[in-house]
């Protein structure tokens, strides 16, 4: 049978915790959801919206009855939720968050969530938007989507179980690896690859006549820019929390770059060839084993 809960306390009221609350009571999981976010007029728009029952004044009255916590803030403001987390959390209450990044999350749980910290299931839902700006949230954002679960060395087994079936029964496909596996994980296939986005169109509007050359873009253009329209303040807070990570896959995308460039430099078909084959065809080969989602 599935884990149903009393009540969600959603901490963070934007497209991935409005999108969960809404999973979560589409499935049948939750009797109740209340609701806090910095402002105030995030979790009335929620209440208005139907995606929460009540609004919460502060962190506390939102999780004092809560069996279920989800904390939906950014990165950058983990660690404030976390402290005034610590002292009012109830007692083996699922706590969950969806940071894009878990070693600095893990970090500051393990330094402010005291007793607490076993019940904590750092979760990274592959999932989102590709336009800076708010959006509404909606029931199927996860639905077919990697959730990545971050356990900790002291987190219970029991609550790992818990975090699993609640991702599963609002169709996510779950896996689990270390914080700093993820780290590094993400870092090489999302991280790299949204700076590199954002490096392009840089490169793009530094030259002269850069309205002129956006204007020839067609669909290489558009799939391959597509991702710097995503929002810079997430950004900014991911690359810094994972620079080291960021850092390291830049040195590899240098490395490979290098390489083209000689190859090019010193008009040479046949490495060149081989290298443009290489990398297509492991493109192909991810594409279909992935699943479309």
């Amino acid at each position: 049978m599935q884990q149903r809960f009393r009540q969600l306390a959603l901490i963070g009221c934007g497209l991935m915790g409005g999108s969960f609350a809404l999973a979560v009571r589409e499935a049948g999981l939750v009797q109740s959801v209340i609701g806090f976010s910095r402002p105030g007029e995030g979790a009335s728009n929620f209440q208005k919206k139907g995606i929460i029952d009540q609004v919460a004044l502060s962190v506390q009255a939102a999780v004092c009855q809560a069996d279920l916590v989800m904390v939906a803030v950014p990165v950058a403001s983990m660690a404030g939720v976390l402290s005034e987390l610590g002292g009012v959390l109830p007692d083996g209450a699922l706590l969950m968050d969806v940071s894009s990044t878990k070693r600095s999350v893990a970090l500051e749980a393990a330094r402010l969530l005291g007793p607490h910290l076993p019940d904590f299931v750092p979760a990274h839902p592959i999932a989102g938007k590709e336009r800076a700006g708010p959006g509404d949230p909606y029931a199927s954002l996860y639905r077919n989507r990697q959730v990545i679960l971050t356990p900790l060395e002291s987190t219970h087994p029991w609550q790992l179980e818990r975090a699993r079936a609640v991702w599963t029964a609002i169709g996510s496909q779950v896996k689990t690896m270390s914080p700093s596996a993820h780290d590094r994980g993400l870092a090489a296939v999302s991280h790299l690859p949204h700076l590199l986005a954002f490096t392009y169109m840089t490169g793009l509007l530094d030259q002269p006549d850069s309205r002129e050359l956006l204007a020839l873009g067609g669909p290489g253009f558009r799939d391959f820019s597509r991702i710097a329209g995503c929002d810079p303040t997430v950004w900014r807070d991911i690359l810094r929390d994972n620079r080291d990570q960021a850092l390291g896959q830049l040195a590899a995308f240098r490395q490979a770059l290098a390489q083209f460039e000689s190859a090019i430099l010193e008009d040479d078909p046949d490495r060149l060839s081989d290298m443009l084959q290489r990398a297509s065809d492991a493109r192909i080969a991810w594409q279909s084993e992935t699943p479309v989602s």
